[in-house]
């Protein structure tokens, strides 16, 4: 080991860990840096907090004048605070977040200072749009965007900065960032799932999609961190050979969380608290040095913001404990990736769980119309699904030792899979009173009991029911979940429209009661489903045939999956739903295409530049002194030095071996990259990069740690995988 990994080493053994303590209890700490509706109580008249929550709550329009006050109050309660200045933070189709900061000062026309902020710099703001990522929107030159108010999002007091969530749009409207169309699909799953709640509950007035997601992530000991480019600079090794011991014995999973991990992980719960995330869940994850934050579920607008959130103060809590916090869904070969499990469910203004069953028969009935229907949701429209969480992140996860595969399929378990066969025997028509009773004592009363009891997991399916919500569990670690979130809730939106619509051509063409109009279209749609339902190893070869055999897609890399966004059917239903014309959605697929070419380009110029600057000479570095050590022999034993050399010989021809085909491989890829740069249009680039460009990596990375194993310890330029995934 060199003496500057040593040494970092060392540094971190030592360093007295700078607990953060607080005599203060979590719930009296929770959102006291939040703008929230307890905050707005005390700040704001009456009538205009009546304004904002009907804003909150039913979006209505907020008077000019009452904003004037809000501002004025917000301003007032954030300089109580010690913010300084403000900023709209928003989402840009980066994927991160992005904030432009102002001070809460002005002059006057008399020349006098003072702290300023009205309405209209609450409402609205103009910040320059020509370098955010627009997919054609609109001409580089065209460089007005506009950053609207996000009232169901409340404003947060960070640093010194007082940051009001916003929705980002062009000159011409069009959404230019992810939280648009979220809010536009929550709209649309809220006004579809009311009117089917209300066969059930005519009192329910509101239906929220709430979300709970699972962050996975590495931490990374800073100093050994900076010494290696490709974790700097791209967020995962590109190459390294698996350590002896990595997560085969299963020790870390819920293990003892280390003394440095567990100090950054209270820094970092203590400032989500101030900000109102819910944080509730911490441990060990199942690779060494990869842990898991999970909060209390939230209405999904908002735990999307707060996992964006999340991810950045992450980095800068890190930081602050001498760690590198990597985000990446496959930092390291030969172990466990990242995910980001997306724990979706519907909730009434009642506060009822329309994915969790009752006491009564209705109260089952109501769960299995929303159970069922999201399931043909995702049969219809399972490429979509897989599309909505592609990245090149992504792609070197799914389908690997702890993720699901790209093939997507739905998990019920064996016992619920038996109450959908109940309930496709039903027969078409009106219900006869035994077949009545059978369903309510034998199908649908027994749902509580089979839940109850229904412990199985399925870590390999990518979308599971886990009793009470589906389990979203191919979303990546890295990802903003607003896009798989806008994706299923529009899907499932669309889907509760038809069952509607269907339900009611029942009653009113076949005089059939409501319940058996629901138990008739809830058969049709459980004969349709059969094709996405699967309880078994979605690992297996097999599995793989029999999806194929079903019809269902395999779309491994992301140029593949992006593709579907461009499918007439995809367009027509964003369309239709009023969630993103055909021009928002063209722009995502060509932004998300350019993102991934430029990711892989990115890696291929770091992986070039470690091989020729690094590796390769340090290699021959070592041959070098092999060579010394065979001259030496010779010089000693003379005629008989071949007998006392011939290890040093081989391990030469080893090393001339590797370098060659390290350099062989080396100039494929730069040629590989120049042809793919070749390609005037974005989608052939694209598919050219993952065809051509992708598999040289793993020649290279083979070749690169085929050296690693034989370059002496000392010289070897980049900390190893035993130095940066054991904490010390």
């Amino acid at each position: 080991m060199n003496k500057l990994r040593f040494q970092a080493i060392q540094d971190a053994v030592s360093r007295i860990p700078n607990e953060f303590y607080t005599d203060q209890k979590k719930s009296t700490l929770f959102a006291s840096h939040v703008f929230n509706k307890k905050v707005m109580r005390t700040f704001l008249t009456k009538q205009a907090f009546q304004e904002v929550d009907q804003a909150i709550e039913k979006g209505k329009k907020i008077d000019r004048s009452v904003a004037d006050h809000v501002a004025a109050s917000m301003k007032d309660w954030a300089i109580s605070m010690n913010a300084t200045h403000y900023t709209h933070w928003f989402q840009p189709l980066t994927g991160a977040t992005a904030e432009k900061h102002d001070a809460f000062f002005d002059i006057d026309p008399y020349g006098e200072s003072l702290e300023h902020f009205d309405g209209s710099q609450l409402v609205q703001q103009e910040p320059d749009a020509s370098s955010f990522p627009s997919g054609g929107i609109r001409n580089t030159f065209e460089a007005r965007g506009y950053t609207a108010w996000d009232p169901s999002s409340p404003a947060f007091i960070y640093g010194t900065t007082l940051c009001i969530p916003t929705i980002f749009v062009s000159y011409t409207g069009e959404a230019l960032d992810n939280k648009t169309p979220l809010l536009r699909a929550l709209h649309a799953i809220d006004d579809a799932a009311t009117q089917v709640a209300k066969y059930f509950d005519k009192h329910v007035s509101r239906v929220q999609a709430t979300l709970g997601w699972e962050q996975e992530y590495f931490l990374v000991d800073k100093a050994l961190a900076s010494s290696r480019p490709d974790i700097m600079l791209t967020g995962r090794t590109l190459v390294g050979h698996p350590p002896p011991k990595g997560q085969q014995l299963d020790d870390h999973y819920f293990g003892s969380i280390p003394s440095r991990a567990i100090t950054f992980m209270r820094e970092l719960e203590y400032e989500c608290m101030l900000l109102g995330i819910p944080v509730k869940t911490r441990h060990n994850e199942v690779a060494p040095n990869q842990f898991e934050l999970a909060p209390i579920f939230e209405e999904a607008n908002l735990a999307v913001d707060h996992n964006a959130l999340l991810m950045d103060i992450m980095g800068k809590t890190a930081s602050r404990h001498h760690f590198k916090v990597l985000l990446h869904e496959k930092p390291f070969a030969g172990i466990n990736g990242s995910g980001k499990h997306n724990n979706w469910s519907l909730q009434t203004s009642t506060g009822v769980n329309l994915l969790s069953p009752g006491k009564t028969p209705m109260s089952n009935l109501q769960f299995l119309t929303f159970f069922i229907t999201t399931i043909k949701a995702v049969q219809n429209y399972e490429d979509l699904i897989r599309s909505s969480i592609a990245s090149a992140g992504n792609d070197h996860r799914l389908g690997a030792n702890e993720a699901p595969p790209a093939i997507i399929s739905v998990f019920i378990g064996s016992q619920l899979s038996q109450v959908l066969d109940d309930l496709a025997q039903v027969s078409k028509g009106k219900l006869s009173p035994k077949e009545k009773t059978d369903l309510k004592l034998n199908v649908v009363g027994k749902i509580p009991e089979i839940l109850l009891d229904n412990t199985d997991r399925n870590r390999t399916s990518p979308f599971a029911f886990t009793g009470n919500k589906f389990e979203f569990r191919a979303v990546g670690s890295n990802q903003n979940c607003a896009i798989p979130m806008t994706v299923l809730n529009t899907i499932v939106a669309k889907q509760l429209i038809d069952f509607k619509r269907d339900v009611d051509a029942l009653i009113k063409t076949k005089k059939l009661k409501k319940d058996d109009a629901i138990f008739n279209v809830l058969r049709e749609y459980v004969k349709t489903t059969k094709t996405i339902l699967f309880d078994g190893d979605g690992y297996s070869s097999s599995w793989e045939k029999e999806a194929k055999r079903r019809g269902l897609s395999n779309l491994k890399s992301t140029p593949e999956a992006l593709g579907v966004w461009m499918r007439d059917e995809v367009i027509d239903l964003f369309d239709s739903m009023d969630v993103m014309n055909p021009i928002e959605q063209k722009a995502r697929y060509e932004i998300q295409l350019e993102q991934y070419v430029q990711c892989i380009e990115i890696e291929s110029l770091v992986l070039e530049n470690l091989i020729n600057n690094q590796i390769l000479p340090t290699s021959f570095k070592y041959q070098q002194i092999l060579v010394q050590n065979v001259v030496g022999l010779k010089e000693i034993y003379q005629k008989d030095y071949l007998n006392h050399s011939h290890v040093a010989l081989e391990t030469i021809e080893k090393i001339s071996t590797l370098c060659s085909t390290l350099s062989a491989a080396c100039a494929d890829l730069v040629r590989a990259r120049d042809k793919a740069n070749s390609m005037s249009k974005i989608e052939d680039r694209a598919h050219m990069y993952a065809k051509n460009v992708m598999p040289i990596f793993d020649e290279l990375r083979t070749a690169a740690d085929g050296l690693e194993l034989i370059v002496e310890d000392s010289s070897w330029p980049l900390a190893k995988y035993r130095e940066l995934l054991f904490l010390r």
